[in-house]
């Protein structure tokens, strides 16, 4: 017997119970006719001309009817006599090469036969001009050259600091727009600067190259758009600073402040940048930003199909599977570090054989004085986080909240033959 084993086997897992989060669910019933509606009545249109070219810049992950949302706003464009064309805008995503960033934007059904437009996917930079603090600031070639640029985006929290402006439209000009060229400058200075950085560049960018508008969006906390708004270019970094907060407010969370084990079923690039989003997990890469549980040890136990490899955020657990190190791209995995210039969430994990022994490593490790009395939480992932297990050790707290519904008796966990938990 191993080592490993033999210093794991006594230590117990915990009994479980499957429960129900419930979060405010407002939604907007029709998504798209209401962008269709808000393109008519905000008074931006009438800057498309006939015949000019149009960049239309998305390429965010995990957006509810991104698709629809695109294909709406291209054909409002082609409604004008315009000649809109798509430019996948995600800094250094899709291994950081045009065809790689061109096979993102078709995971999420946006193709030149979907959207009836075509894709101009290039990792060829311009430089407009520099901060006053030295940062160059790079924006796509192939956009600097359109007419006018549209960009759609979700605004929400970032993972990794804390400001007015975080995640949304001036990130994405900023970042996204900046190919990997922008977004590597962007992050040059660390995160610290990241909350001046980004709309400053944002506003140099708005303000030398023709951007009209850009489509906001917020989502609930089951990822469903709940609101939608059309932007003038002037009004982008005003209106953003409201819909962050909003956005913050819908957050889905775990209702539980103190947590022995997290155990997350799946990280990957689909459901966050981080693998997993921090202000769900309260594990941050970084010191700039805060909130969430308090999370004393955590396991990731597999990566998605659709991150390709790219196991970003691994490093920020404290236990993985070889299932999960064997499935990982280390050339993508370090490509976000060297890009972000935050690289501890890009280590690995100490690995362990399989769930059965990751998990009991965690429970060990957790600073219980008695093991059985663990509170373990686990999600499939940071993003659904409406049906989740607790231990029954979380119960009484559980039966307590007015927004948690329990949902089964007690139960074990069990494995396969290789140690994996049984889905």
């Amino acid at each position: 017997m191993s080592i490993l084993r033999e210093l794991l086997n006594d230590i117990p897992i915990p009994q479980m119970v499957k429960i129900r989060q419930k979060f405010d669910r407002s939604i907007l019933e029709n998504p798209l006719q209401e962008l269709a509606d808000k393109l008519e009545s905000s008074g931006v249109m009438p800057s498309i001309l006939p015949g000019q070219q149009v960049a239309v810049a998305v390429g965010s992950r995990g957006i509810a009817n991104i698709a629809g949302f695109t294909k709406t706003t291209l054909d409002a464009i082609k409604a004008r006599g315009a000649h809109p064309f798509i430019v996948p805008c995600m800094g250094s995503h899709g291994g950081a090469t045009a065809d790689g960033q061109t096979e993102v934007l078709q995971h999420f059904g946006i193709t030149e036969e979907t959207m009836g437009a075509p894709i101009r996917s290039s990792m060829d930079v311009v430089k407009i001009d520099q901060l006053p603090n030295g940062l160059p600031v790079y924006v796509d070639r192939i956009a600097s050259e359109a007419d006018a640029i549209v960009v759609i985006n979700r605004v929400k929290p970032h993972t990794a600091f804390r400001g007015r402006i975080e995640s949304g439209i001036m990130k994405m000009i900023a970042i996204g727009l900046g190919k990997q060229k922008g977004a590597e400058a962007c992050h040059q200075l660390g995160f610290k600067y990241m909350a001046e950085n980004v709309p400053a560049m944002a506003n140099l960018m708005i303000e030398k190259l023709p951007i009209v508008f850009g489509v906001a969006l917020v989502e609930n906390a089951y990822d469903e758009t709940c609101q939608v708004e059309v932007l003038p270019a002037a009004e982008i970094e005003a209106r953003e600073e409201v819909l962050l907060v909003e956005a913050k407010s819908r957050l889905p969370k775990i209702l539980f402040d103190e947590i022995d084990v997290l155990v997350i079923d799946y990280i990957g690039k689909n459901i966050s940048g981080d693998g997993m989003d921090p202000n769900v997990t309260g594990r941050y890469p970084t010191p700039y930003a805060h909130g969430g549980p308090e999370v004393s040890k955590m396991v990731v136990l597999d990566l998605t199909h659709e991150t390709k490899g790219n196991a970003n955020g691994v490093g920020t657990a404290d236990f993985t599977t070889q299932r999960l190190v064997d499935k990982t791209n280390l050339e993508f995995t370090y490509a976000n570090g060297l890009t972000s210039t935050v690289c501890a969430p890009t280590k690995i994990a100490t690995t362990l054989e399989n769930d059965f022994y990751a998990i009991k490593a965690a429970v060990k490790t957790c600073n219980i004085l008695d093991y059985t009395t663990c509170k373990l939480v686990r999600i499939q992932d940071t993003l659904h986080l409406g049906e989740i297990e607790i231990s029954v050790n979380l119960l009484e707290a559980a039966r307590q909240h007015p927004d948690i519904e329990i949902l089964s008796e007690p139960f074990e966990l069990t494995f396969d033959a290789e140690g994996n938990i049984c889905k």
